[in-house]
């Protein structure tokens, strides 16, 4: 059965939601997404990945500064719409918002909730060391990602995969659950099964201070740290006074000379490898903060490093630069 949608979404990981939903059949009646914004180093700015490929399908989008205001309710309203769906939108939809459509709204969701609900949950997984992941189907009600799920998809988060990495697989698998669970609603409109609240955890959203490195820290939680922040924040060290961005690492398998936490211990066209406690880290490619990515040779033929030279340890408040 093809049901009239509404589409809520803002970034890159929204974009198979919304591709899967036409490719099914659905009517896509409207677009929500927040308004184009500065984006990058320049701070052009830019539309949303949604709106881009919304303008391509020919699709109506609507910008609103507040979803919930009566105009936005209006025009909703007018799309005579059977179900909402939201993929990462952005912001919070009130009840208002969430009455419009006959059978509600369902939300695709990059965790297995109840683990990792709110603004970060790819980035979260990977920083707290998790070996799997998946994406949550469920019906959206006020309270933060906290509505009955609907269904769930499972895949494991390799040793070395990147958030960037691991988003785009997930959006894919998102966008395939949501078109399987909608298949659902062709009878009695599901319910779902209530979320297990002793066992929530909540991913806060990103701070550019959650880049921070502390080197006293075992190889594998700092390794965790960089794949996590990537694509941003980026986890950051400074060296030689500069500010230094992590972009890829590994944890070291080979044995290499101890030394102090932030330690240099071995410098190859390969790698940087950086004493942890316990544990080295090999950085792979870095960013020296206003120049381009490079890989640890360009950036060793560029800039005087030596064997024994130390990160500095993480300042006790935070400067201007961190935050």
């Amino acid at each position: 059965m093809a049901l009239r949608t509404l589409f809520f979404g803002t970034p890159a990981f929204a974009v198979p939601s919304l591709d899967r939903l036409v490719e099914a059949g659905h009517t896509v009646t409207a677009v929500v997404t927040q308004p184009d914004r500065p984006r990058g180093r320049g701070q052009r700015v830019a539309a949303p990945p949604i709106k881009v490929r919304a303008l391509e399908g020919g699709l109506t989008i609507l910008q609103p500064d507040r979803p919930g205001d009566e105009a936005t309710l209006d025009q909703l309203r007018s799309c005579h719409a059977d179900l909402g769906v939201v993929a990462a939108y952005g912001k919070i939809l009130p009840q208002a918002l969430l009455d419009v459509p006959r059978l509600g709204f369902v939300n695709v969701h990059a965790s297995l909730l109840p683990r990792w609900r709110g603004a970060a949950p790819v980035h979260r997984a990977i920083l707290a060391g998790d070996d799997e992941t998946g994406v949550t189907i469920m019906r959206v009600v006020l309270a933060l990602d906290a509505g009955p799920v609907l269904s769930r998809a499972r895949t494991p988060i390799g040793p070395d995969e990147t958030s960037a990495s691991l988003e785009a697989r997930l959006a894919d698998l998102g966008g395939r659950l949501l078109v399987e669970t909608i298949e659902q609603f062709e009878g009695e409109p599901p319910q779902g099964e209530m979320q297990d609240e002793q066992a929530v955890t909540y991913a806060s959203k990103l701070e550019r201070r959650d880049g921070i490195v502390d080197w006293d820290r075992p190889a594998r939680s700092l390794h965790n740290q960089i794949r996590g922040l990537h694509p941003w924040p980026l986890a950051a060290a400074r060296l030689g006074g500069a500010r230094l961005l992590l972009r890829r690492s590994l944890v070291a398998t080979a044995r290499f000379p101890a030394g102090p936490p932030g330690t240099i211990v071995d410098l190859t066209d390969e790698a940087i490898t950086v004493a942890c406690a316990p544990g080295h880290v090999r950085l792979l490619e870095v960013q020296p903060e206003d120049r381009r990515p490079m890989t640890a040779g360009a950036f060793l033929h560029g800039y005087r490093v030596a064997i024994g030279d130390a990160f500095e340890p993480p300042p006790s408040a935070w400067p201007r630069q961190y935050t």
